[in-house]
């Protein structure tokens, strides 16, 4: 009898395949996970001629094997956070959770032992979708400390939803860190055949040891194919598809450098890359600069046809700040009839204090306050309108500069590029082309 994780063969008269059994929540119904690729496939059991186990599940306890130091590599430290990078199979739900530690994510990649020596810490496990403020902060803590212990570089497995909102987070708490920190994530969990976690590991861990990058970045597959990884900038990175293993794109920017999968050769696309500062008077653990206070009263506001002014009037009561997602070069429904109330709302919300920043819904090109008349009219009342800036970005970076810098300030630093969150050559480009 096969029972859930045992290793079968299914025969129909269509066609013959091997897997492990899963949990089936519909009767009359099959589930096998596919050894070739990882995907889930059903079978109606009224049409299966066979089915055959061919290896019962074993549960094994395996022994912590601790990595021998070869003081000719540099030294790797790597934090995780949970995520599907960190996730294998529950043959009892059928479903992915995380469940390695740390110095698992070693056992699955034996390779990186050849690369470096490493480190681990389980910071936190979790799926990204679940993250706060305060997640960001033990984060933080954690690459503080092994910076200033002396590692030569960082990497931080996390979730692929919201990575880019914690490299962004990280950016804007390290003013200084001299010392490489990836963020890597997996589309596909570790325990599939298709994964791109040992790939991504392997990249970011040869990047790490064969750069003189310094600061914070993303590490993922540049295309489909298991050729090169692309170094991505923390601030100008989004993830652009559900399940793709590329799924990460610069936007209004390019990549900073790709690691070749197969040679390990690193090479930068970008010259102007924050370096590794070399100096015998400091060291690493003494270029280290972290501001890590986030405000909790910004609000992201996307705005879309059939508006209802209690939307607006709700956020300039509930917020310090408000970034809003506009359409287009950051229009937002305030111009006529009911919408005038929400201009309104902005109003009194900007000369009682608050502070409301313009993005744009269309994520490549800018906002532009000169072009509409509209536009001005948001302008003129104290909008800042933030560029090429993405909007998970500009709301990371408000609740960073409102806990970190005073109300004055702020409304300068909001739409000045601080980590390379806006693109300034983009800026020349466009307008050259007009």
């Amino acid at each position: 009898m096969a029972n859930t994780g045992d290793k079968v063969i299914i025969k129909t008269k269509q066609a013959t395949e091997e897997g492990i059994l899963m949990p089936s929540f519909e009767e009359g119904v099959v589930i096998i996970k596919l050894e070739s690729n990882g995907y889930n496939i059903g079978f109606d059991k009224k049409k299966i001629i066979e089915m055959k186990v061919l290896e019962k599940k074993v549960n094994k306890h395996e022994k912590i094997i601790k990595q021998k130091i070869n003081s000719k590599l540099q030294t790797i430290a790597v934090l995780h956070t949970g995520g599907t990078i960190a996730s294998k199979v529950d043959y009892e739900s059928g479903g992915v959770s995380a469940k390695f530690s740390a110095s698992d994510l070693l056992k699955m990649v034996p390779e990186l032992s050849e690369i470096a020596n490493f480190e681990t810490e389980l910071i936190s496990n979790m799926m990204s979708e679940d993250m706060f403020f305060t997640d960001y902060q033990k984060i933080a803590k954690a690459i503080q400390k092994y910076a200033k212990k002396g590692v030569d570089g960082i990497i931080l497995g996390h979730g692929t939803d919201t990575l880019t909102h914690t490299a962004t987070a990280l950016a804007f708490m390290f003013e200084k860190i001299n010392i490489p920190i990836l963020i890597v994530g997996s589309q596909r969990s570790s325990d599939r055949g298709s994964s791109d976690a040992a790939m991504n590991l392997i990249c970011a861990s040869e990047f790490i040891s064969r750069s003189d990058f310094a600061g914070i970045a993303i590490c993922m597959h540049n295309t489909a194919d298991d050729n090169k990884c692309a170094i991505l900038s923390a601030t100008k990175s989004r993830k652009m598809h559900t399940s793709r293993r590329d799924a990460f794109k610069p936007i209004n920017d390019n990549p900073i450098a790709l690691v070749d999968y197969k040679t390990k050769k690193v090479e930068f696309l970008k010259k102007d890359y924050h370096k590794k500062i070399e100096s015998k008077s400091k060291k690493s653990q003494d270029l280290i600069l972290l501001k890590d206070k986030f405000s909790t009263e910004v609000g992201l506001l996307k705005t879309h046809t059939n508006m209802n002014p209690k939307v607006f009037e709700f956020f300039t009561k509930s917020f310090r700040g408000i970034i809003i997602e506009g359409t287009g070069l950051g229009h937002a429904p305030t111009n006529v009839g009911e919408n005038l109330k929400n201009h309104e709302s902005l109003q009194k919300f900007i000369k009682r204090g608050g502070i409301v920043g313009i993005t744009s819904q269309c994520l490549y090109g800018r906002v532009n306050p000169s072009v509409y008349t509209n536009l001005r009219r948001l302008a003129e009342i104290g909008c800042i309108f933030c560029e090429d800036m993405l909007p998970e970005t500009a709301h990371i970076k408000l609740s960073w500069l409102l806990a970190n810098h005073p109300i004055e300030e702020v409304k300068g630093l909001l739409a000045t590029n601080l980590r390379g969150e806006i693109n300034e050559q983009l800026k020349f480009k466009e307008e050259f082309q007009k």
